[in-house]
């Protein structure tokens, strides 16, 4: 749907600027939207370079380990039906970690690697699982301590105070990190007082 709607929207103002005379205009910035794009990438890279850097040597130095202990307790709650020495368990922290310090770019892939071991422990491969609609809850409305990304995109567009959105970037995650978490227990809630639908045997139909 999402394909359509932006294919839709480049139709309809290519259309008008074809009709208005003004494709010039499209074909300008159209590249001059390209060029600030691989500007921008190039700024990230450095930045997205460092911070993944240092979650390795965090990883190494044994500090990952030592912040899954103290967040078990924390992941236990959000994910009770995820074994704790499960391989999930390590991909979640580390997803949660990468949000925290806006890393979105490198939380994706703890994420999908996360979701790959959660679906092995899915009864049902086609319907989602609990803990997979609370790590998806989690990732999108995720707390972040430091939006490195946002910073350096501002750094990268020669802003005075690059910085001055860490307090409201905090307060509105952590506002949506907690509406997430209450969403999530109440249809946990929910899902548990439904009766079981029972299913139809393979074969017959109504």
């Amino acid at each position: 749907m999402v394909n359509v709607i932006w294919m839709a929207m480049i139709v309809i103002g290519v259309g008008f600027a074809a009709v208005q005379g003004k494709m010039d205009v499209v074909t300008k910035a159209a590249f001059d939207g390209a060029a600030a794009a691989v500007t921008v990438c190039f700024g990230l890279i450095s930045v997205l370079v460092f911070w993944m850097g240092m979650m390795k040597i965090a990883e190494d130095a044994g500090l990952m380990e030592k912040l899954s202990r103290l967040l078990a307790p924390v992941i236990g709650f959000l994910f009770p039906d995820v074994p704790r020495n499960h391989a999930a368990m390590g991909y979640i922290l580390s997803n949660m970690s990468a949000n925290l310090l806006g890393l979105g770019n490198a939380a994706t892939p703890m994420g999908l690697k996360a979701m790959q071991e959660l679906q092995k422990l899915n009864p049902d491969k086609h319907t989602a699982t609990p803990a997979m609609c609370t790590l998806l809850a989690l990732n999108t409305a995720s707390i972040t301590l430091i939006p490195t990304t946002l910073i350096a995109i501002r750094m990268n567009y020669h802003s005075a105070q690059p910085a001055e959105i860490v307090g409201t970037t905090l307060m509105a995650t952590a506002i949506a990190t907690c509406a997430a978490i209450a969403a999530d227990r109440w249809y946990r809630k929910r899902l548990r007082r439904r009766p079981p639908v029972p299913r139809q045997p393979a074969g017959k139909s109504m």
